[in-house]
């Protein structure tokens, strides 16, 4: 298995900024699908207090690991950015492949596959790439982004030393900071001296493994408020509903019936008697620090591995996507009846363009979407979230999300009715909303309470609404992806492109090779010198070839699965790693690196373990390997070859390789792979 590996920071940046000037796009994001302000709408939220200046962020997960995915989840309008979860326990072997999206989502990744001190680095290194993107104007009139770290999974883990360091360092990231700020490369020099945040984070998500007691949590949170001081939401499972309203929702409203979740699932977690308890003395506990607590619904739902995609060795999997939506609605009501809005309530749970807005219509602070940003277009779908958002504002009216809640779903007379307030009073809020009035000016100092008596019908209203809807059922996610039939090869596929956006990681780049045929020679030195005979060809049909920055891979599975081809790109297309050292790490990989050399560029490659090295020099290559080490004009062989060889040496592997190293050393070539080429050569 190839190592994740964080880009270095020179290279993010180079890599940024020059493709935003050069190709309008960032990470292969295009501008034209940058999330933009819309002038006379307010989408912001109060997250513990803070603004967040739409209610839309990535959840902590695959898209909030490393920088890119960092930048990325903030160019598609995510304005809260959950950090992946790290635990004391950095060295985990994650499972391979580990995220199915085949239908709905599964997954077997539950945290951090960096060190802590990795961990922390990405987290620095997307906040300052949200800076320098905020210098370059993109995002103007929606800059208020919070940080919310998350941390698990136990008291002694989150009390050791290294999970405090941690914690310490988010809350003060000023040594990183300095330290990454003079790694921006000269030729953004002006970048360095913006004021980058150094009190990255003071907010926290309790990621509690499934079966963490609930005094186990209570303690934890404890001691995030005291004796760290942070505000904390605590992320609670869909067990809470209990095994009788769980099966109800999942198996005869929705039709999963192949989904089962373990009885030890129940029996293990909290349930709600003990969860409303907790969340009282909770609440308790943070108000009288003038801290802030909250709750997150919801966690995955632990469910028995029934298929055949994750390794054998894992017996369960965790469930996300459509059919977790109604299940964490249903938890949002269930806490909304018996807590009314006293607590502020994070999401997750299916979120897509679909129930974006009728979501963040239940005030849920914020709304986090994972498996969505799985599926094809990737990181593009968030300007649809927040396109359609405004649309749904606008045609109720709404400038703000406050008044959307009360318009949304059609309770803002019914909210008004809990009020109590004077008659005078609750006939001018009702003129306004039969006038498409100002709702805020009506109601004045009621408008708080107007927005919160709303909320809690809302979710009333929507919990109903969702699990009727067949959307969410088995029958509308059964049909996997389309497959063509054919098999993924080295060299030109369908060029669908759609492994691109789809990797969280942004890991999967185009190689800018032009259609060619060329022959492949045969070279042998006898006594009378050398021959060549040509014993085939190379072809390159398509106008671009597919390739997978290693570094960046960490082999999920995912571009595989809703490829339209059998195979995945991380595993047949050409494999590049980022150095040396990172390329003999892994050795039961095939793939490449490419060099700086003297007066010009090496690449070498591994083939079934063997590996062979290009070096390219003007009009001349120097091509060598085990038994052999030859020079000559790849344009005439014949009359141009020297060198030594142990026998006859076959230069398939050279005309494979040669047009893939133009195209990395390209001048135009924006990639991982040629900027970190163009840093070295600086």
């Amino acid at each position: 298995m190839v190592q994740l590996a964080p880009v270095p920071f020179d290279v993010l940046v180079g890599r940024m900024l020059s493709e935003l000037e050069r190709k309008r796009s960032a990470f292969d994001l295009p501008a034209q699908r940058f999330v933009k302000a819309h002038p006379g709408r307010d989408l912001s939220i109060a997250v513990h207090h803070r603004r967040a200046a739409t209610p839309f962020g990535p959840a902590a997960g695959p898209h909030t690991q490393m920088a890119q995915n960092i930048a990325l989840a903030w160019l598609a309008g995510g304005r809260t950015i959950e950090c992946k979860t790290v635990q004391v326990k950095d060295d985990i072997e994650v499972p391979r492949p580990c995220i199915d999206m085949e239908t709905v989502g599964y997954n077997v990744e539950w945290s951090q596959e960096l060190t802590i001190g990795q961990s922390l680095e990405e987290y620095v290194k997307g906040a300052m790439l949200i800076e320098m993107l905020k210098a370059s104007g993109v995002g103007a009139g929606l800059e208020e982004t919070v940080f919310d770290m998350s941390v698990g999974y136990d008291l002694a883990g989150i009390r050791s030393a290294k999970v405090r360091g941690f914690l310490d360092s988010m809350i003060d990231a000023s040594k990183v900071v300095e330290r990454l700020r003079a790694k921006i490369p000269d030729a953004y020099r002006p970048f360095r001296d913006l004021p980058f945040p150094t009190r990255l984070s003071d907010t926290l998500t309790l990621s509690t493994f499934h079966g963490c007691p609930p005094g186990e949590i209570e303690a934890i949170v404890e001691h995030l408020i005291g004796e760290v001081g942070l505000d904390v939401t605590v992320k609670l499972n869909p067990t809470l509903l209990g095994r009788e309203r769980v099966d109800a929702i999942l198996h005869d409203a929705l039709g999963y019936h192949e989904i089962k979740v373990p009885e030890r699932a129940f029996a293990e977690d909290a349930s709600w008697e003990d969860a409303a308890a907790m969340v009282e003395r909770l609440g308790a506990y943070a108000a009288a620090r003038g801290r802030s607590f909250g709750v997150k619904f919801s966690n995955t739902l632990v469910v028995e591995n029934h298929k055949r995609f994750f390794p054998a060795s894992e017996p369960l999997m965790y469930l996300s996507g459509p059919p977790l939506h109604p299940l964490a609605i249903a938890l949002v009501n269930r806490f909304r009846r018996a807590f009314a809005d006293r607590f502020p309530i994070s999401f997750a749970g299916g979120v897509e363009a679909t129930n974006f807005a009728d979501t963040a219509a239940l005030g849920l602070t914020p709304v986090t979407a994972c498996s969505d940003l799985l599926k094809p277009s990737g990181y593009r779908r968030g300007w649809t979230y927040i396109s359609d958002l405004v649309k749904r504002m606008d045609a109720v009216g709404a400038k703000d999300i406050e008044t959307f809640t009360l318009h949304a779903h059609g309770q803002a007379e019914a909210a008004l009715a809990k009020l109590g307030l004077p008659e005078e009073r609750s006939a001018v809020c009702r003129a306004a909303l039969a006038a498409g009035g100002d709702l805020r000016g009506a109601a004045g100092e009621a408008f708080a309470a107007w927005v919160s008596a709303a909320r809690v019908l809302n979710a009333a209203v929507y919990a109903e609404r969702t699990i009727a809807n067949p959307y969410y059922s088995a029958a509308e996610n059964a049909n996997p992806p389309n497959k063509v039939g054919s098999a993924l090869v080295l060299f030109d596929c369908l060029t669908c492109d759609k492994c691109i956006p789809l990797c969280p990681n942004d890991a999967n780049f185009i190689l800018p090779i032009s259609p060619r045929e060329t022959p492949v020679e045969r070279v042998t030195r006898g006594a009378d010198g050398w021959s060549v005979d040509v014993i085939g060809s190379v072809k390159f049909a398509k106008p671009r070839q597919l390739a997978t920055f290693a570094d960046a891979c960490n082999e999920c599975g995912n571009c595989g699965v809703l490829c339209p081809e059998d195979g995945g790109p991380y595993l047949a297309k050409p494999l590049f790693f980022g150095s040396l050292a990172a390329f003999e790490a892994a050795r039961d990989h095939d793939g490449f690196v490419v060099e700086k050399s003297d007066g010009g560029f090496a690449m070498r490659g591994r083939f079934g373990g063997e590996v062979v090295t290009v070096e390219k020099t003007d009009a001349r290559v120097r091509y060598s390997g085990a038994g052999f080490d030859l020079a000559f004009d790849p344009a005439d062989v014949a009359a141009t070859v020297s060198g030594s060889a142990d026998g006859s040496v076959d230069l398939t592997r050279l005309r494979m390789m040669l047009p893939m190293l133009e195209a990395i050393v390209a001048p135009d070539s924006i990639n991982y792979v040629s900027v970190a080429l163009r840093a070295a050569t600086a």
